[in-house]
């Protein structure tokens, strides 16, 4: 792995990307999901925020329009069924996902990436956001006035580091 590979895996999935989905990939999100069988449109909602580990909710205003897209190209089919609009992927559509392969293989492993994160950038890690940025605030000052005097910076590094081994035995 190449050195910036292994610093964007560090950071999370979200560096260098906006949104989690580019131009083109909710419909092949969406094709890949109904190939494991047909679903109604929340269920494919609820896959896709499940899939991100609770990090992108898809809205309907999004979802809906790009059934329907796919259902105009003949990707997809729906019936009615208990009142609900089922989607199911026609040979076409499977046909797409097989010349897609490499995509949706990308996107996937985006997903899991983002997953692995979610516990980290959901409501509740928020509230600890606060407190992480002014000790990381204080360890970057404090590094900088320790500048130039070697036994200072070895000081604030052992603080550093106990505090993290602290931490870790919680």
């Amino acid at each position: 792995m190449r050195p910036k590979e292994r610093w964007l895996r560090h950071w999370g999935p979200w560096v260098g990307r906006g949104r989690f989905f580019g131009a083109g990939e909710v419909r092949l999100a969406l094709l890949d999901l109904l190939k494991e069988e047909p679903k109604h449109g929340y269920q494919l909602m609820k896959e896709l925020e499940v899939r991100s580990g609770g990090l992108y909710q898809a809205s309907a205003g999004s979802i809906y329009p790009t059934l329907q897209q796919l259902e105009d190209e003949g990707l997809v089919v729906s019936e009615q069924r208990d009142g609900k609009r089922v989607y199911r992927i026609t040979d076409a559509g499977l046909s797409e996902l097989q010349n897609e392969k490499d995509s949706v293989r990308r996107i996937w492993q985006r997903a899991e990436g983002w997953e692995h994160w979610s516990q980290w950038m959901g409501p509740e890690a928020m509230t600890r956001a606060g407190p992480v940025a002014r000790l990381m605030k204080a360890a970057l000052s404090a590094t900088s006035r320790a500048a130039g005097e070697p036994t200072r910076l070895v000081k604030v590094q052992e603080i550093l580091e106990r505090t993290r081994q602290e931490l870790d035995q919680l």
